[in-house]
């Protein structure tokens, strides 16, 4: 009776059952998204505060923004095998606890080890989340509907930076309300609150995401590849007709029939692997998501509010500025996804890398301006050092002048009312730099210098910090200031061309290697070849990251903002020589017209 009932019952009300899992399927695939993009994002808003009331240095600092691509990096060497192994739903659900839990870790945390922790456990989070989310929308939306999926998921991780962004602003008027009526003791203690609670903001989604990937149903391919051929079919349901479910689960059946007919050629596939059409575009996907993340895009979007702060905004306008970034980011993605189809991948990647380079060379430009009119004041503050081989420095408009006239400064360029301090020192062979204190900060805490912010506790710590050093001699080596460069201060004009140079960049990176980078790899990487070759470039792409967040600071400290910006153009260079040279357009060709076209070496076009 129930069977003849559920047969009659009216068509219309069975697709729409079809259509609320799908839509609910992309929502949950959407809030991964969205957690890649806060995990990426968060640490803007929260950075000046953090910066401001933790004490921490400026190595130590980048170390905390790096902890999340070193967590991603870690996560994305397993996440291929945990999947296989545990499965997409419960994979997805374990990433979402991790990043639920990594919260209250930060938030509550009183110190370098637990903010590493933290970061790390959001890195792990981020970086499981990234592979394993794709996957699953790719085994379990139809074809029709997988491309929309897969735009969702990279939309709402660009949604996600915004929201990162706007919860930053809405604490800097919070912080610039309190700076008008509280002491400076009292607007201290409000920035510690406040990057806190930027991250517990950020805890409803992980929540959602959890609770979501726990009522979706289990990929019907890794059922399968476990033999659950009934649970296949029953989860395929969910979202298709039983007609689409029979034809998918024929096609899965074929598949695997091939898969073991093939089982018995090994030795031939595993030569076949250093043969030309294999070698090439694994190489080629390698340099790509290398000077992917070498234009400095994740170091921009980290440190963009500092960046901006130091450009000369004040700190609310620095925080909008953050704000518009990401918007740019977002809007521009949307229309990278309306474009790639229609005007190719490497079209869209010449147009943005010569955006980028543009863009950035534009912005060290500005930067170099000022910077050199830096005056360094390393002499005087090695006086200052008391016997404990230690500094304290409280960096204001009254100090700033008393270094100028010591250091015999006539000039009018800086403005002691608006001068910013780095200090780089080092302990024999370890060195280390403050981050830029600014003379109208009246909540700036003094800049300290001692042993423990630049001498490793380990020797594991040592080797990665410096591999070459002598850590017992360092433990007793006397504090030596390398350069105390004291600098002016942009006006706010200089602040938004800065700005409007950062949005250029962003622009152009959305639209080209935004959205092209993922889908270029794909359509690159050999059938054969593709699980474990886009592992080890998505392993190459995070170590870069991991690098380029952890010099940051101290390279800016030591040698300005400018040569970051330039060494971004240069690695820019190499990438628009590499889609502009080597790199064949995609668009429209089948996975084998592209096998065949490496096969060849490019002596023909690939066929359409």
């Amino acid at each position: 009776m129930t069977s003849i009932e559920s047969s009659q019952s009216p068509p219309s009300a069975f697709d729409d059952q079809k259509k609320r899992y799908n839509r609910f399927l992309l929502l949950v695939a959407g809030l991964g998204g969205l957690l890649y993009g806060v995990d990426v994002g968060i640490i803007g808003g929260a950075l000046p505060y953090l910066e401001a009331t933790s004490g921490l240095n400026a190595g130590q600092l980048s170390i905390i923004v790096a902890a999340v691509l070193l967590g991603s990096v870690i996560s994305t060497l397993f996440a291929g095998l945990l999947a296989d192994w545990m499965g997409r739903k419960p994979l997805m659900a374990l990433s979402g606890i991790t990043f639920v839990l990594s919260i209250p870790v930060i938030a509550l945390s009183h110190g370098y080890g637990p903010l590493f922790l933290g970061r790390l456990l959001q890195g792990i989070s981020g970086g499981l989340i990234g592979v394993v989310v794709p996957l699953y929308l790719a085994e379990c939306l139809s074809a029709s509907t997988r491309g929309k999926g897969t735009g969702i998921f990279q939309w709402l991780l660009t949604l996600g930076i915004v929201t990162a962004a706007l919860i930053g602003i809405y604490y800097s008027y919070r912080v610039e309300a309190v700076a008008r009526v509280a002491s400076a003791a009292s607007i201290l203690a409000f920035k510690d609150q406040a990057w806190r609670r930027i991250f517990w903001v950020s805890l409803p989604p992980g929540l959602l995401f959890v609770i979501g990937s726990f009522m979706v149903a289990e990929s019907p391919r890794w059922l399968f590849q476990r033999g659950k051929k009934d649970l296949a079919y029953a989860a395929l349901l969910r979202s298709r007709t039983s007609q689409q479910a029979d034809i998918e689960l024929k096609e899965m059946e074929e598949t695997a029939l091939a898969a073991r007919s093939q089982a018995s050629t090994g030795s031939r596939i595993k030569d076949s692997l250093l043969r030309r059409k294999y070698v090439i575009p694994f190489l080629l996907a390698c340099v790509i998501l290398f000077c992917n993340t070498a234009t400095g895009v994740n170091s921009i979007i980290g440190y963009n509010t500092g960046i901006l702060l130091q450009s000369g905004l004040s700190d609310v306008r620095a925080h909008w500025g953050y704000v518009i970034l990401t918007l740019v980011n977002f809007l521009m993605t949307i229309v990278g996804m309306t474009l790639v189809d229609r005007k190719g991948r490497k079209f869209l990647l010449i147009v943005g890398t010569v955006g980028i380079i543009v863009s950035v060379t534009t912005v060290g430009t500005l930067f170099l301006k000022t910077e050199k009119l830096n005056v360094d004041c390393r002499e005087i503050l090695q006086q200052l050092i008391r016997p404990d081989q230690a500094l304290t420095l409280r960096f204001n408009q009254d100090e700033a002048r008393k270094l100028l006239d010591a250091k015999g400064y006539t000039g009018s360029e800086i403005n002691v009312a608006r001068a910013s301090l780095a200090v780089i020192y080092s302990y024999g062979d370890f060195t280390a730099a403050t981050t830029f204190v600014r003379s109208d900060d009246q909540a700036a805490v003094p800049i300290q210098i001692t042993r423990a912010s630049c001498v490793p506790t380990n020797k594991i710590e040592a080797f990665f910090k410096n591999p070459f050093a002598d850590l017992d001699a360092a433990r007793t080596a006397p504090l030596k200031i390398e350069r105390a460069l004291i600098g002016r201060v942009p006006d706010a004009r200089h602040g938004w061309l800065v700005a409007i140079g950062l949005y250029a960049f962003m622009a152009f990176y959305a639209l080209g290697p935004g959205v092209c980078v993922w889908l270029a790899l794909s359509e690159l990487m050999p059938t054969r070849i593709r699980s474990n070759g886009m592992s080890f470039a998505l392993v190459i792409n995070q170590m870069v990251s991991t690098t380029l967040a952890a010099i940051f600071l101290p390279v800016v400290s030591k040698y300005g903002y400018s040569t970051m910006f330039f060494v971004f153009a240069a690695f820019t260079v190499l990438y628009l020589i590499t889609a502009a040279f080597f790199l064949p357009e995609t668009k429209g060709k089948t996975l084998e017209e592209i096998e065949e076209y490496f096969k060849t070496a490019g002596k023909k076009s690939p066929a359409h």
